[in-house]
C-alpha cells in the first residue's frame, strides 16, 4: 500500500502490529496540569540521566568547552565536583544510581536485584501510575532491569514502564511505514469530525482515555516525522533514549523519566570516538533541555538531574582508549550536575559525596520515601 493513511489509520495500525499496548492507553499520561507534591517546592516532574558508559570529568565539566549544554546546567544549577562511584562494572554501577545502593554486579550480569527502585519508590508511596514514570535506554537486555526490582514489597507491578531507544522506534516502526506509507494530516473537517467521534464514545472511554489516546497519536508521529529512526553515529542509541525522553516530556507531561546512556563505553578502543560521543550526547542533552524550557508547563516546574556511573583510568591503554579498572580518582569520582526551580543557582558543592545520592534526593523531592536506599539527600542542593 504506497498511499499515505491517515493519523487515525496509522495508530489503529500501530496497536494491531504490537507497537503500542492497551497499558498504554489506559494508565497513559496525566491528562492535566499537575501540582507540587511537597508544600513550598515548586517541582512537579524529574529527568535523571545516567550518564552511562563510563564518563571522566576531565571530559565533562572539566572541559566545559567542550560539553556547553551540561555547563550551561552547572552555571543555572548544582555542580556535585565529587561523587563517589560504585565502581562495579557499568551494570551495578548504573543500576546504583537507580536504586540508592551499591549494587554488587559486575559487567556482564544480566538479572534483576533484590533492591527497590527510585520508581517503585515513587510509584508504591504515592501513587503514581504507570503512565507517570518511564525509562528511556540506548538498548540491550540488562537495561530492561532498570525499571524494578524483586522486593516483595515492590517489584514489577510498581516498576517504570521502558522505552529502548534502538528497538521499537528503529525496526517496528520503519516496518510500519515501509508496509503503510507515511501519515497524512487530517483536513480541518476530518479533524472536527474525529472530535465528535471522540466525544461521543461516552460510556466507552473516559474524557482521560480519550485524551491519552491523542497523546499517543501525536507521539507516534512526533517520533517518525522528527527522524527518531534515522539517527546514526557513535552514539545513535543514546542519541534516541534521549530524544525519546524529550518527547515523552513535551507530549505526555510524565512525573518522572529515568534516562540511561551507554555508548561512551567505546573508549575502551578509542579516545577519540569516546569523546565524540561524549560531544554528541551533550547537544542531544541541550536539546532536551532546550524543550523543557520552550514548553510553558515544563520550564518552572522540571529538575534534570545528569551524571556518570563512574570515570575512566587516568592514563590511555595501549589502544590509545581509556579504560577502567586503575582506581584512580579520575575512576571513582565523577562531577554531576542538578537543575531545576528548588535548586540553587551557580553553586558547586566541593565536599565527597555519592551517585546512590541521587535516589532518596529524588524521593525527598517529591516527598516519598526510600527505606531500603544507602545514600542520604544531597546535601547543598536546596536553595
Amino acid at each position: 500500500m504506497s498511499e499515505a493513511i491517515s493519523r487515525r489509520e496509522l495508530l489503529r495500525r500501530a496497536a494491531l502490529l504490537g507497537v503500542l499496548t492497551p497499558s498504554w492507553l489506559a494508565s497513559g499520561a496525566l491528562a492535566g496540569p499537575l501540582a507540587p507534591l511537597v508544600q513550598g517546592r515548586k517541582t512537579k516532574r524529574v529527568v535523571l540521566i545516567a550518564f552511562a558508559g563510563g564518563v571522566r570529568t576531565r571530559e565533562t565539566l572539566g572541559a566545559p568547552e567542550g560539553v556547553p549544554n551540561m555547563a550551561a546546567l552547572a552555571r543555572e544549577g548544582v555542580t556535585f565536583s565529587r561523587l563517589r562511584t560504585s565502581n562495579l562494572g557499568h551494570f551495578g554501577a548504573s543500576m546504583s544510581i537507580f536504586t540508592g545502593v551499591s549494587e554488587p554486579r559486575g559487567i556482564r550480569d544480566n538479572q534483576r536485584g533484590p533492591d527497590p527502585t527510585l520508581f517503585e519508590y515513587l510509584r508504591k508511596d504515592l501513587g503514581f501510575g504507570q503512565g507517570d514514570v518511564w525509562v528511556t535506554t540506548s538498548g540491550g537486555a540488562q537495561q530492561t532491569n532498570y525499571s524494578y526490582g524483586l522486593h516483595a514489597d515492590y517489584g514489577a507491578r510498581y516498576g517504570a514502564t521502558i522505552l529502548d531507544g534502538d528497538g521499537i522506534f528503529n525496526a517496528k516502526f520503519k516496518g510500519l511505514l515501509d508496509t503503510f506509507g507515511r501519515p497524512k494530516p487530517e483536513s480541518p473537517e476530518r479533524a472536527a469530525l474525529s472530535e465528535r467521534l471522540r466525544r461521543g464514545l461516552g460510556s466507552g472511554a473516559s474524557a482521560a482515555e480519550r485524551e491519552n489516546l491523542e497523546r499517543v497519536e501525536r507521539y507516534i508521529l512526533d517520533e517518525l516525522t522528527r527522524g527518531t529512526t534515522g539517527i546514526s553515529g557513535a552514539n545513535a542509541g543514546d542519541a534516541k533514549a534521549l530524544r525519546l525522553a524529550r518527547n515523552l516530556l513535551t507530549i505526555f507531561k510524565p512525573r518522572v523519566v529515568g534516562v540511561v546512556l551507554q555508548n561512551a563505553d567505546i573508549a575502551h578502543g578509542s579516545f577519540n570516538a569516546y569523546s565524540e560521543v561524549v560531544r554528541r550526547n551533550d547537544v542531544a542533552l541541550g536539546e532536551l533541555v532546550a524543550a523543557i524550557k520552550e514548553d510553558e508547563e515544563l520550564r518552572d516546574s522540571t529538575a534534570v538531574f545528569v551524571l556518570p556511573e563512574f570515570g575512566r583510568d587516568r592514563d590511555l591503554n595501549s589502544r590509545r582508549g581509556l579504560d577502567h579498572g586503575d582506581g584512580s580518582d579520575d575512576l571513582n569520582y565523577v562531577a554531576g550536575v542538578a537543575w531545576g526551580p528548588d535548586f540553587r543557582r551557580g553553586h558547586e558543592v566541593t565536599e565527597d559525596l555519592r551517585t546512590i545520592d541521587f535516589t532518596p534526593t529524588i524521593c525527598s523531592l517529591f516527598g516519598a520515601k526510600a527505606p531500603m536506599a544507602k545514600g542520604a539527600v544531597l546535601r547543598g542542593l536546596f536553595s
